[in-house]
């Protein structure tokens, strides 16, 4: 028998220190809507990308995991404009959007919780 099974999609799960600041963050800069929120969680979804910030006040940020603190490729179209968007909301931005050898355009970012995301565009 064939296997049947298939990913739809992902939501990806971060901790953060204060739900509240984090949530109004990926909504005010990042352009998220909020899903829901209640028992220290808060989910929020721009297009296809989903985010469950979870409140872990009491744990280490991302920032105290360096290089580790990656956790999202995120396709995207338009990519030059994401990044203004980006610039004039004040995001921290870690690379500029450039053209690699593997036939991407990316730039980088990083949440005021020290999460890096990594945008990209097909050339």
């Amino acid at each position: 028998m064939e296997n049947q099974s298939k990913i739809l999609a992902t939501r990806y799960v971060l901790a953060v220190q204060n739900l509240e600041k984090s949530a109004i963050y990926y909504q005010e800069k990042l352009g998220f809507q909020s899903l829901w929120n209640g028992e220290g969680w808060h989910f929020l979804k721009r297009e296809s990308f989903v985010v469950m910030l979870g409140e872990c006040a009491d744990d280490k940020s991302a920032f105290e995991t360096s290089n580790h603190s990656y956790f999202a490729y995120v396709e995207v179209s338009g990519i030059d404009d994401l990044y203004k968007e980006f610039v004039v909301n004040d995001v921290e931005i870690l690379t500029k959007p450039e053209d690699k050898p593997w036939s991407q355009r990316e730039f980088a970012i990083r949440t005021i919780d020290g999460h890096r995301i990594m945008f990209g565009q097909a050339l």
